[in-house]
């Protein structure tokens, strides 16, 4: 086997420096969020000088939207949104567990960003609509199916699911005693019972 050329290694390198960025960043984030975080506090966690970080990330905006396609990865590499939808939802508490500091992370941005003309208002409003439709989409699957009820409306119910996840994120984060996985097993089956056809009610 030949050796990793120098520029490969270069690469690595980079590439292991960049996640570390994305690390910290989050994690700060988390905990101050994105007005009370600045690229030299971020630069000080990972050990490295502003000027180093900027070779990675060309400004604040564009390391918020690195951290937010972190986030995203996570969320693809574990989700089957192909799948039963209530089955997913069950499974929702094993996010909480595994990656806490997104979940912080991604909580107090949504909040930060509000405002139409914040960074990342347009970017999170986008992906809310999309975990909107992705929910409805999941239940429209369900009544083709004939798993779910035909005459719930698939736009509202899935509003009401997403607020429903949104809600228990900031519910756990403030207060992580809370029984996520009971809470979620118990909503998974109050939804089995909404949706099921009325001859399985």
């Amino acid at each position: 086997m030949s050796e990793p050329r120098p520029y490969d290694t270069l690469l690595a390198k980079g590439e292991d420096r960049r996640q570390l960025i994305i690390t910290a960043a989050q994690r700060l984030l988390a905990r101050n969020g994105w007005r009370n975080t600045t690229l030299a506090q971020i630069a000080k966690a990972v050990g490295v000088s502003p000027a180093g970080l900027l070779h990675h990330f060309e400004s604040k905006e564009q390391l918020l939207h690195a951290v937010l396609d972190a986030r995203d990865a996570d969320d693809d590499a574990h989700a089957d949104r192909s799948g039963d939808l209530i089955e997913q939802i069950e499974r929702v508490a094993e996010r909480f567990q595994r990656s806490p500091e997104l979940l912080g992370m991604f909580a107090a941005l949504q909040i930060e960003n509000l405002d139409s003309n914040a960074p990342l208002h347009d970017r999170l409003l986008g992906r809310a609509r999309a975990s909107v439709e992705a929910v409805a989409e999941g239940i429209q699957r369900g009544q083709r199916a004939g798993r779910y009820r035909t005459d719930v409306d698939p736009a509202l119910k899935a509003v009401e699911i997403v607020a429903f996840l949104r809600g228990m994120e900031t519910s756990w984060l403030l207060d992580p005693s809370i029984p996520v996985t009971d809470v979620f097993r118990e909503y998974a089956r109050s939804l089995t019972r909404q949706l099921a056809p009325d001859s399985e009610a």
